[in-house]
């Protein structure tokens, strides 16, 4: 019996150290488990369908999402993420509006157009320039004075710099980011370039213009951002330019182009006009695989339309842009021609015959004409206001912003009763690159309806310029 039991003892501890080890290595592995779940994004889930999970969000929430972890803030911050976006065709497109505040601050707001929600985007960080002090942002983001007065102290015999503490840059879009260009600071002009990054929803300072330069008009081309003209600060005196660059995102390079030859300003009657009346670029926009530059003669208080230039990448030189598309051009004001390209059309506004209805009109190439196609456009002029609209283009419509009754910033968007492309009867291209002629006006029956898909209260806060981004 003793023999019995001394050898069913150790059978007893045999199986109890084998549950013992079972259970420890199944405690261990639940802790393996638990562990890999935790440095994953989404527990039991891979990370590459968690990508794909995230990469099909409205991009808004994403500013919530990187509260959640440092690993998902990383994620949501990561190019990986927005790559993964362009190849599933869930890109979106936002507005990004510049406003300026008491003469002095600059701010930017994004604006998702479907959830209406607005974002502030962070200050640029404020910069120290060569022979200057660090200064608020808007000496060099500007303008606080309207561009038509700057261009009267700088045409006349006097350095007009000394009168417009504040004056503009030229704001930019390539490679899915924002860019800021230039601009003044006090007297004088900058080649400083910063670049937002809504990735990062953060500035950086980038490789600057190869010249000075203020008041460029800015162009994408060939996923290269194009700088053509301006003014350049000289010792008691401002020179107008007409050179041009062009940066490549990729490499943070720039490279000349070929000056604008301002044909039209070599064929003034004698050398006094040509003396006294400038070329000044007026208005850029990349149109049909080219860059078209509108361009003005101006001596104040007199600014004559001169046409303008286009410049071919493949040939790398200007031609004369057709007259009644240069001449033609609508102007927002004095020194400015805004403009937008939406499905291949080129359009643009013009607020010339009232202070509180404009009309967009589109450009036939067949005809070398600008027609109206939208002829009652609501845009609310408040004296003091610096550009009392704006012009863009996405979702496939045209939208206007300007400042409703309230002096609420309004987005307005263009809907008619029937479909067209994109606009009411406008033109159509076709594969083989024809053109249907535009209607001269558009008919009674053809209703424009205003639709306001977003408002906001930004105090007294004045319209700048505006972009739009699609990532």
């Amino acid at each position: 019996m003793g023999a019995v039991l001394s050898l069913a003892a150790p059978r007893s501890s045999i199986n109890d150290c084998n549950e013992v080890l079972q259970s420890g290595t199944c405690k261990k592995n639940k802790s393996s488990c638990l562990n890999e779940d935790n440095s994953r994004l989404i527990p039991c889930l891979p990370d590459e369908l968690s990508l794909q999970i995230l990469a099909r969000l409205p991009r808004i929430h994403y500013f919530n999402l990187r509260l959640v972890s440092q690993k998902w803030k990383a994620t949501v911050m990561s190019p990986q993420l927005f790559n993964l976006r362009k190849e599933l065709g869930k890109t979106e497109e936002w507005l990004y509006v510049l406003t300026k505040l008491d003469e002095e601050k600059p701010l930017w707001y994004g604006l998702d157009p479907l959830s209406r929600k607005w974002q502030r985007l962070p200050s640029i960080p404020s910069a120290g320039f060569e022979g200057e002090s660090r200064k608020s942002l808007w000496n060099m983001v500007g303008p606080s004075i309207k561009v038509a007065e700057f261009i009267k102290n700088w045409l006349g015999r006097k350095d007009g710099s000394d009168h417009a503490p504040f004056c503009g840059c030229g704001i930019g879009t390539v490679d899915g980011c924002l860019y800021v260009l230039g601009g003044f600071s006090r007297v004088s002009t900058m080649k400083n370039v910063w670049r937002y990054n809504p990735i990062l929803n953060a500035w950086s300072e980038m490789t600057p213009m190869s010249i000075d330069r203020a008041y460029c008009k800015t162009s994408i081309l060939n996923d290269k951002l194009y700088v053509v003209g301006g003014v350049k600060s000289r010792p008691r005196w401002i020179e107008p330019l007409q050179s041009a660059e062009v940066f490549d995102p990729h490499t943070s390079t720039w490279s000349q182009v070929p000056s604008m030859p301002c044909s039209r300003a070599h064929e003034l009657p004698n050398a006094f006009l040509a003396d006294v009346l400038k070329p000044i670029a007026t208005g850029m926009t990349s149109y049909m695989g080219r860059l078209c530059v509108a361009q003005s003669l101006y001596s104040w208080p007199f600014i004559v339309d001169a046409g303008g230039e286009i410049y071919d990448p493949e040939t790398n030189s200007w031609g004369d842009m057709p007259s009644g598309m240069g001449e033609g051009w609508p102007s927002k004001q004095a020194g400015t021609k805004l403009s937008v390209v939406l499905d291949g059309q080129l359009y643009a506004c013009d607020a010339s015959g009232s202070l509180d209805r404009g009309k967009i009109k589109v450009y036939d190439r067949t005809d070398d004409a600008w027609k109206v196609v939208i002829g009652n456009v609501p845009i609310n002029d408040f004296s003091n206001s610096e550009s009392p609209f704006l012009l863009a283009g996405f979702h496939g419509r045209l939208h206007v912003i300007t400042k409703d009754p309230n002096r609420d910033i309004a987005v307005l968007q263009a809907e008619t009763q029937h479909k067209f492309s994109p606009l009411l009867s406008s033109s159509t291209y076709f594969s083989d690159g024809s053109l249907n002629q535009v209607p001269d006006s558009i008919t009674e029956s053809e209703t424009v309806n205003w639709k306001v898909i977003a408002a906001r209260d930004f105090g007294s806060a004045e319209l700048v310029s505006c972009l739009v981004l699609d990532i």
